[in-house]
């Protein structure tokens, strides 16, 4: 435990984390960084969709300009993931543990992110380098201009697979909706708009995927084993609030943390940000709610204290 509690500590180290931490240690406010190194970001082979960027950036270089951009004005970054966190209602300070020990602090920003749900039939190992290769996909905002014209595979079924396909029909005509485990489930209206768009749709359940160089084969039972040139996981995401509930932050009908315009959760003190309060997996939205969130700590911490050089 430190001496004195910090300003703010941050959790979670993608875009959303990591702009909060340049904007407060650019304020000379003593913040720590607890990054447990999975930010999805890391996984995206290059982005265009950067601003600043027109060849693109990886992302795993991206973050580490950023974690750079942090650590020179003074941000402390360290590796761990916070997996306890209370407050003390008296003095309305947190207190965070995780395997290397525990902090206090006067505010906690969460930008913990969310996990996206990997198909069950790919092992994570194949699954991380048919993702570096751009094989397997799952934002088509930030990369679906990318496989203009291809042929692709979406795995999923109901709404949300069907919604999912028709954005990605904006780039392609060649569209194939695999449903995982069984036959499609599909309301009339999601099948005659799909019907219209030309998208063929395929039964599962999904027995085999297997990733090459250039390409994706997937196989269903009782059918062949179908070639793609890139394939989107449409199975829904699981949002990190573990850490919100443990201190009775509100969460949203959606699963996501509950906010202010200001990115203030209902627990004084306690901020969130990215795709934690809102899942559109974009990083300059990502980014955007991290500014606006430490520009807002910074300012309620000088309403009890004084901020001055």
């Amino acid at each position: 435990m430190r001496d004195k509690p910090l300003d703010c500590l941050v959790v979670g180290g993608g875009p959303a984390g990591l702009t909060a931490a340049i904007y407060l240690s650019r304020y000379y406010l003593d913040i720590m960084v607890v990054d447990g190194g999975d930010s999805r970001a890391s996984w995206i082979p290059t982005s265009h969709n950067h601003a600043g960027f027109p060849d693109g950036i990886n992302g795993k270089e991206l973050l580490q300009r950023m974690k750079s951009q942090a650590q020179k004005y003074g941000a402390e970054i360290i590796s761990g993931r916070v997996t306890k966190l209370t407050r003390d209602e008296e003095s309305g300070l947190f207190c965070a543990e995780w395997g290397s020990g525990a902090f206090q602090a006067r505010t906690v920003l969460l930008a913990t992110g969310v996990t996206n749900r990997r198909p069950p039939m790919i092992t994570r190992e194949d699954h991380d380098e048919a993702m570096a290769k751009g094989l397997i996909r799952y934002c088509p905002i930030c990369d679906g201009y990318e496989v203009t014209d291809k042929k692709v595979a979406i795995v999923g079924t109901g709404h949300h697979g069907a919604a999912e396909t028709l954005f990605i029909r904006g780039y392609t005509a060649d569209l194939t909706l695999i449903a995982p485990d069984g036959p499609h489930e599909m309301e009339a209206e999601d099948c005659r708009r799909l019907a219209e768009a030309g998208v063929t749709l395929v039964d599962g359940p999904i027995t085999e995927m297997i990733a090459g160089d250039k390409e994706i084969c997937v196989c269903v039972e009782g059918g062949r084993l179908q070639s793609f040139d890139s394939l989107y996981p449409a199975l829904g995401s699981d949002t990190h609030t573990s850490l919100a509930e443990m201190v009775d932050a509100e969460l949203k009908g959606d699963g996501c943390i509950a906010v202010d315009s200001h990115q203030r959760t209902n627990v004084p003190g306690l901020y969130a940000a990215g795709d934690v309060v809102l899942g559109l997996d974009q990083i300059s939205h990502a980014m955007g709610e991290g500014g606006v969130a430490s520009t807002t700590i910074r300012n309620d911490l000088s309403k009890t204290r004084k901020i001055w050089r």
